[in-house]
Formats: C-alpha cells, sequence, structure tokens
C-alpha cells in the first residue's frame, strides 16, 4: 500500500490521505486523482473518521498537474480534454463540499493545482519556508478550476495578484493574503495538524459543523433575500439534530460535552 501513488490510513478519528508521489514532487495525474476521490469517499462515509487530513511524501507538498501526462493529453479530443478535466473539478468540489473538516498540511511548495489542493481545504497549515504560487499562465496554460475558488476565499484582487502575476509567494505573504491559516515549524507540523484536528473533533459537533461548512459554500449564490431565508431553513434543521438537543441538554445540565 505504501507504494502506491496515494495511499490513507486512520489515527484516533483523523483519516490522513497521503500523496505518495516524492519522485516526482507528488504531480497529479488521472492515477492520483481517482485514487484521491475514492479515499475522500469512503472517508466521508465512515464514521470512524471526523476529521480529514491531506498530507505528502517528500519536500514538496504538490507541484501541480502532471505535465508528461499533459503532453499526452494535447493529442486528445476537446471532449477527451474536457472529461480529464471535469475529474480534477470533481475532486475539488469533492473536498470544498466535504461534510467533514479538511486541513491540509503543507510540508513544503504547493504550486499549480498543487496550490489549488490546499485552497479548497478548510484550514491550511504550512512550514515557513514553503512557496504557493499559481503559476499556470507562465507555460501557457490557466488555473480554471481553482478560480472559482479561490474568488470565494480571498476575492478578486488578490486572487488577479496570485493568477495574473503568477509568482510564487512565501508562506507568510500566503498568510497575509489569506490564502493559509498558519504557519509552524517543519519539526512541529505533524503534532500541530493532529492536535488541531484533535481540538476540533472533541469540541466541536461533526454535524454542526458540516451544516456550517455547507451553509458557506450555498449562502454565497444567492441574494440577500434567499439567503437569509435558506438561513433561517437551515437554522430549524439543525434545532431537529441529534447533535443540537444533546448539546442543548449537556449545556443546560453544566455536563462536559465529548464529541
Amino acid at each position: 500500500m505504501m507504494n502506491q501513488p496515494v495511499h490513507s490510513f486512520v489515527q484516533e478519528r483523523i483519516g490522513y490521505l497521503v500523496l505518495n508521489r516524492p519522485e516526482k514532487r507528488n504531480a497529479l495525474n488521472a492515477e492520483m486523482v481517482a485514487a484521491m476521490k475514492t479515499i475522500l469517499k469512503d472517508f466521508e462515509s465512515n464514521d470512524l473518521v471526523k476529521i480529514i487530513v491531506i498530507k505528502a511524501a517528500g519536500k514538496v507538498f504538490c507541484s501541480g498537474a502532471d505535465l508528461s501526462s499533459l503532453q499526452d493529453l494535447q493529442t486528445n479530443s476537446y471532449e477527451e480534454n474536457l472529461q480529464d478535466s471535469r475529474n480534477l473539478k470533481d475532486l475539488f468540489y469533492q473536498i470544498y463540499t466535504s461534510h467533514k473538516v479538511i486541513i491540509a498540511q503543507v510540508q513544503g511548495h504547493a504550486l499549480a493545482g498543487g496550490c489549488g489542493l490546499a485552497t479548497v481545504c478548510d484550514f491550511v497549515f504550512s512550514v515557513p519556508e514553503a512557496k504557493f504560487g499559481y503559476t499556470e499562465v507562465k507555460i501557457g496554460f490557466i488555473p480554471a478550476i481553482v478560480k472559482v475558488f479561490l474568488l470565494r476565499k480571498i476575492g478578486e484582487g488578490k486572487a488577479k495578484q496570485l493568477l495574473l502575476d503568477a509568482d510564487p509567494v512565501s508562506a507568510k505573504e500566503a498568510k497575509e493574503l489569506g490564502l493559509i491559516n498558519f504557519i509552524v515549524d517543519e519539526e512541529d507540523l505533524g503534532k500541530t495538524v493532529f492536535d488541531y484536528a484533535q481540538k476540533l473533533a472533541t469540541q466541536n459537533s461533526g454535524t454542526a459543523m458540516g451544516l456550517t461548512k455547507e451553509m458557506i459554500a450555498r449562502v454565497q449564490e444567492r441574494t440577500l433575500e434567499d439567503g437569509l431565508e435558506y438561513a433561517a431553513s437551515m437554522n430549524a434543521k439543525a434545532r431537529n439534530s441529534a447533535d443540537c438537543k444533546s448539546g442543548i441538554a449537556a449545556f443546560l445540565n453544566k455536563e462536559k460535552l465529548s464529541w
């Protein structure tokens, strides 16, 4: 299993998805994307997994699309290239809309599609030395799919800076732009991510976090009036959930909750 381009394991309610092509700087190809989608689907339905962490082997988190694979795809028809593009689109959508919190543990550079992979995660922890960038336009390609998510995450002005300038930025700059959340020294990265994931898993309702994620994804596409009506309906839905009933009862009875 460890020789697979992507592998996974579960540790104390944390599902780890590991990119495992360090010799190729964890460049994404169709096989890796398909494997990631399968693992994420399994984690989504696994009640023993409450938080998901995406990490990578080697010195680079992910260098983006495998350029040798892209070169091979240049002989494809438009329809064949569209289907291949949809595979990556489906992966990013799967991560963004997952009802489970997904954390990117970035131990090295995250570039092009690799930066996109980190972008769609809910939280990003990075080492200080990592660089982040959408470098596609430098080789005549475009950062098409990630753009949809990046605009939501950091806004048009900052997104233009990253997508059109195309120069990688430091972890410090990425944090200032709102692209990542935390910067942690390499020797502490794994434990810090694990501890944060455990905090989320034990102090927060998984159902409530899932509904909150869903609302963040859906409310932005609505008008003010529709958004408020949607929020009211979700509020009512949450009140009837088992987690909400248990949580309120525990609070009123001054009982300690352990989710």
